[in-house]
């Protein structure tokens, strides 16, 4: 793929004037709340995993609508004290999993929680153990359709509370330090991570690569890569829901809960993107903390890779970033 988008000397300048909705604050703070109503106990049942060198748990924490949600926990075995904890979300169409895939963190010596993503799970990976059980009004194949012709139907209004429910969630867990608490993610789940950020004030750190639901508008008409693909797709069929469908995801795009983190941050992106394109990544970069300088950023560029970024290398730079911040 040859580059497509902006140069990166506007790149890195790149703050478009994105429309805000006027309760965006309110619409959050009423979801978390109400779904902090839901006091379910956070379950934790240790698993064999036929390792020697972690221990690890199955977890599940009530969600939005006090669903459960499962999620693994891991941690160095044998390491005494209370850990700083990365909160992990994951990539559109992924489960969680088997509970030996995702280990890198637990060997960094961090308390590590690897989050479910509800209804997901059965496009590739090893599969999901959350189910969603809300139903949708007629949705294009995928997720992020669901309920999208209102933010309080929104599939991700559920996903995202559910990931600030699991920084909830970790913190009580034995061996955390909650004042310590990193989220994580790539694609989707770096759109998860960014959006956590906003709505959890006390974040430490964010790790964000190659995020999915920033800029939303530009991206929907740069690219024809799934998932953007499937809003297209849904507004060939539902001539004239446009409008309620852009507002809808102005609740969950990125850029503005960006604005509103406070955690140090690092980004990544790939300059060829065709799935989520670098100036979406560069515009909830740009916006992190309202432009604060005293609240720390950068931004990993890969100038040759297409979604997946800097791949291990990154890997490497957000251990580093961890390491600092942590």
């Amino acid at each position: 793929m040859a580059l497509f988008d902006l140069p990166l000397a506007e790149l890195r300048t790149y703050r478009p004037d994105i429309a805000e909705p006027d309760d965006l604050d309110a619409f959050w703070s009423a979801t978390l709340a109400e779904a902090r109503t839901h006091d379910t106990p956070v379950t934790a049942t240790r698993v064999d995993t036929g390792l020697t060198l972690v221990d690890t748990w199955d977890v599940t924490f009530p969600g939005f609508g006090g669903h459960p949600v499962r999620a693994w926990y891991t941690r160095p075995a044998g390491v005494d004290g209370d850990l700083p904890a990365v909160v992990e979300y994951l990539g559109y169409g992924r489960g969680r999993g088997e509970p030996i895939e995702r280990l890198t963190w637990a060997n960094a010596g961090y308390a590590h929680l690897l989050m479910d993503s509800r209804g997901q799970g059965g496009q590739y990976g090893n599969g999901g153990s959350t189910p969603d059980p809300v139903g949708s009004d007629p949705a294009a194949p995928g997720f992020v359709t669901r309920g999208i012709r209102s933010p309080h139907t929104a599939y991700y209004r559920r996903l995202y509370t559910d990931a600030v429910r699991a920084v909830d969630a970790v913190r009580t867990l034995p061996g955390v330090d909650a004042s310590r608490v990193a989220a994580l993610g790539n694609s989707q789940g770096g759109g998860i991570a960014i959006a956590v950020a906003g709505l959890v004030p006390d974040l430490t750190a964010v790790a964000a690569s190659a995020p999915f639901l920033c800029h939303v508008q530009r991206a929907i008409g740069l690219v024809d890569t799934e998932p953007y693909a499937e809003i297209v797709r849904y507004l060939a069929v539902h001539r004239g829901a446009e409008e309620s469908v852009l507002r809808t995801l102005s609740y969950l795009d990125g850029v503005h809960l960006a604005r509103r983190a406070r955690a140090a941050a690092l980004f990544g992106t790939g300059l060829r993107d065709t799935v989520c394109p670098p100036s979406t990544a560069f515009a909830a970069f740009n916006a992190w903390a309202d432009g604060d300088p005293s609240v720390p950023r950068d931004i990993a560029v890969y100038p040759f890779n297409h979604h997946e970024n800097g791949d291990a290398v990154h890997h490497r730079r957000i251990l580093t970033w961890f390491a600092t911040h942590l």
